[in-house]
């Protein structure tokens, strides 16, 4: 009888106080698949490894799941520890870090291009910035006001991948190899200086596509910047 007084007592409690869903660890787990996603981004672009490339696109499938039960969880929830928008921003632009993790890869396999020294510097870049990320959204539920300092190591990796984009993009459009393409005697001149051109744009969009990978790390860090504000 004791048993039953004590279940009806708790059923009580928990209309009248219903019980926060742990949100800090929903995010985390985000942040985790996001930071394992990155991780292999990294060692494909050391080795062009398609097993890697593949991990990358079960660990998006995976930030999808998440995602959806995040996104439930929050959607029922009666009562959230911040904001709900921002709750909402973090869910929603993790997996969007995930999403162009994937489409970097499905890209170059569409395109045919190899990773160069360029792509493996933005993609290390970006493992960083999306480290601090993680490091950053693990200490909002124990110091949260430590975490901004994270904050800005994310924001300081994006401000880094456009500098390596930039690079990028000004070495494979140096006018001087494009002339040596075009001015080569050799039989097959015209068809390889295509090529090359053909192989600039290629490069020049897969540039741009992790260029904007950092964008969509910079929402991130941001949203994880007004939630310390909000809460410290």
């Amino acid at each position: 009888m004791s048993g039953s007084s004590n279940s009806l007592a708790s059923k009580i409690l928990n209309n009248v106080f219903p019980r926060v869903p742990d949100f800090y660890g929903m995010i985390n787990d985000q942040c985790d698949a996001a930071a394992q996603a990155m991780d292999a981004l990294v060692e494909f672009m050391e080795t062009n490894n398609p097993d890697k490339g593949l991990f990358v696109r079960e660990m998006e499938k995976k930030g999808d799941e998440i995602k959806a039960r995040n996104m439930s969880v929050l959607n029922q929830a009666f009562a959230t520890p911040m904001d709900r928008e921002d709750i909402y921003r973090a869910i929603t632009s993790i997996d969007q870090i995930m999403n162009y993790a994937k489409t970097t890869i499905r890209e170059m396999e569409v395109l045919n291009l190899a990773p160069d020294q360029y792509t493996l510097e933005m993609a290390q870049l970006l493992r960083e910035g999306v480290d601090a990320l993680k490091r950053g959204f693990h200490k909002l539920g124990v110091t949260p006001a430590l975490a901004d300092q994270d904050a800005a190591a994310v924001s300081k990796a994006e401000r880094n991948t456009e500098k390596a984009y930039r690079r990028a993009i000004a070495a494979l459009f140096t006018a001087e190899e494009a002339m040596k393409s075009l001015d080569a005697n050799e039989p097959g001149a015209q068809s390889k200086a295509m090529e090359r051109v053909v192989e600039m744009f290629k490069r020049r969009e897969l540039y741009r596509h992790l260029s904007n990978t950092a964008d969509q790390l910079a929402r991130a860090g941001d949203v994880l910047h007004d939630i310390v504000v909000q809460i410290s």
